[in-house]
């Protein structure tokens, strides 16, 4: 006697589907969902009180239940973190090599090793283009991911060697998308500079902090949009000069 009949077919089928769609969303939640690499300004301009804002506000910020929530719960798959700083030609150190985001315990190691970071350099200028090409060659070696994001923070324009524009040329960018969180202070130029040189994507944007007091609460606000997958009202206006 056949097990269920004439129906086992039709059962078999069922038996088939369901098994896909539960191997399909376990396929999904393995997946990496978003590779954001963030990069600190420790350029000359950036005295010590102002590296220990930027440090601990980037760890409260990773720390804070709504950032928790959009990178455990934003999306499908999970999220893949490293922190680089930046400052002149050639002075680019890697703080935190690629993390996987999956648990509270996952957050909880990283916002102490961002808390725990030493100041790799602090008497060069202001150099973007290395520091984006730095982010390029890091995002080469991420685990494979839907979204690649470089998060740019500075406070002030490019003033060495070669800028955002040559470094669209010329490091494999495509695809990547590059925000920015502008510190406002003493340069006044550092917003529309960003806005016109640095974003890059379609869906590129940029936070503004009053200073380096407001690092945090920018961070904060910046990281919940970048890892909880809101699209509608992401996007930047002004055009961009990089084409981006």
């Amino acid at each position: 006697m056949v097990k269920h009949g004439k129906h086992w077919p039709l059962v078999k089928a069922a038996i088939f589907f369901v098994a896909w769609v539960w191997g399909a969303a376990a396929a999904a939640q393995d997946a990496c969902r978003l590779a954001l690499a963030l990069a600190i300004d420790v350029s000359s301009s950036v005295d010590e009180d102002e590296y220990a804002l930027q440090k601990n506000g980037l760890a409260a910020a990773l720390d804070a239940s709504e950032v928790r929530d959009a990178i455990l719960y934003g999306g499908q798959g999970y999220v893949v973190l490293a922190v680089y700083e930046w400052s002149g030609f050639g002075q680019q150190v890697l703080q935190l090599d690629w993390a996987i985001l999956q648990s509270h315990g996952d957050i909880n190691r990283a916002a102490v090793a961002i808390s725990q970071m030493e100041r790799s350099h602090d008497d060069f200028p202001t150099s973007i283009g290395p520091a984006l090409g730095f982010g390029a060659q890091l995002l080469a070696r991420a685990p494979f991911c839907e979204r690649k994001v470089i998060d740019v923070s500075g406070d002030g324009v490019n003033n060495d060697r070669y800028g955002p524009r040559e470094a669209y040329r010329h490091f494999n960018l495509a695809g990547v998308t590059v925000n920015g969180l502008v510190v406002l202070g003493d340069d006044p130029d550092v917003e529309e500079y960003y806005l016109t040189e640095v974003l890059h994507g379609s869906q590129a944007f940029m936070i503004t902090a009053a200073g380096y007091e407001d690092f945090r609460a920018a961070m904060t606000r910046k990281l919940y949009r970048e890892v909880s997958d809101l699209v509608v009202s992401r996007a930047i206006s002004q055009p961009r000069a990089n084409g981006g």
